[in-house]
């Protein structure tokens, strides 16, 4: 691993952490008033006041649980879904395949805030509506991706020494098949996740997700915009978290596929 990588998992790792730890190191609640609106940093508020006087630092520490989780999430799901559907194309008749990813590429070519705002009008919960938009917006190129390792793999000569022997579907899928993609499929998760953790701020950053006043850090970006010039704090805190979280596992990302030897 390169310096550059070392460093971007070090930051990433930094940043989960706080993620998933930041509730436990402080017992201010992030969505109480806790003094005027937009106050400078102080001792009791080490990162001042939002614009409605609520603890910067507290929403902070509450705040990246959901960016992590949403974007892990979409991840998750649109790699096991493009997982499956991609070996399901790979290995159907060439037109079979050709109209099933014809059809998953419409999710592609729909914006994905337009995907964002019409699931949030059917999912009441909100942020069920941003996981499964991400994870629909991402689909389209996991089954690309998986598909062409399918093929690539399914046309090569051991996997044709399989059928010669008498091994079965199921058999030639799970040892040869799916062992053998797992490279591009990794680099592509890898990707996957910088783009779901984009889509993520995005989405907290329009309002879209669960209502305020839950902390997230997108949506503190786009709250405090507007008392920037008074305090920059209760924007940059999150701001400076969402950008060095995105670089770094993109950094990440480009690191593992070349070192799996895929083209990102």
């Amino acid at each position: 691993m390169t310096r550059r990588a070392l460093f971007a998992a070090l930051c990433a790792g930094v940043i989960v952490l706080i993620a998933l730890a930041g509730p436990l190191l402080t017992d201010r609640s992030p969505t109480a008033q806790a003094g005027n609106a937009l106050l400078a940093p102080s001792p009791e508020h080490p990162l001042g006041t939002d614009v409605v006087g609520r603890d910067v630092l507290a929403r902070v520490l509450h705040g990246g649980l959901a960016v992590v989780a949403l974007s892990a999430g979409a991840t998750v799901l649109a790699g096991a879904a493009g997982l499956a559907l991609g070996v399901l194309t790979g290995l159907a008749g060439r037109r079979t395949g050709e109209l099933a990813v014809r059809a998953v590429d419409v999710l592609g070519v729909v914006p994905p805030l337009l995907v964002m705002l019409l699931l949030a009008t059917g999912f009441p919960a909100g942020d069920l509506a941003v996981l499964v938009a991400v994870a629909l917006v991402s689909l389209p190129f996991s089954v690309r991706v998986v598909r062409a390792a399918t093929q690539q793999v399914a046309g090569s000569g051991f996997v044709d020494i399989a059928r010669a022997r008498g091994d079965g579907q199921w058999r030639i899928l799970r040892h040869d098949i799916v062992p053998n993609i797992l490279r591009p499929v990794l680099a592509e998760t890898g990707l996957r996740l910088s783009a779901s953790i984009h889509l993520t701020a995005t989405a907290g950053f329009l309002g879209l997700g669960a209502g305020a006043p839950a902390p997230n850090w997108g949506r503190m970006v786009g709250e405090n915009a507007v008392g920037f010039a008074l305090t920059p704090w209760p924007f940059l805190a999150p701001a400076l978290l969402l950008v060095v979280f995105a670089v770094s596992v993109n950094l990440l990302a480009d690191e593992l596929g070349r070192a799996l030897g895929v083209r990102s």
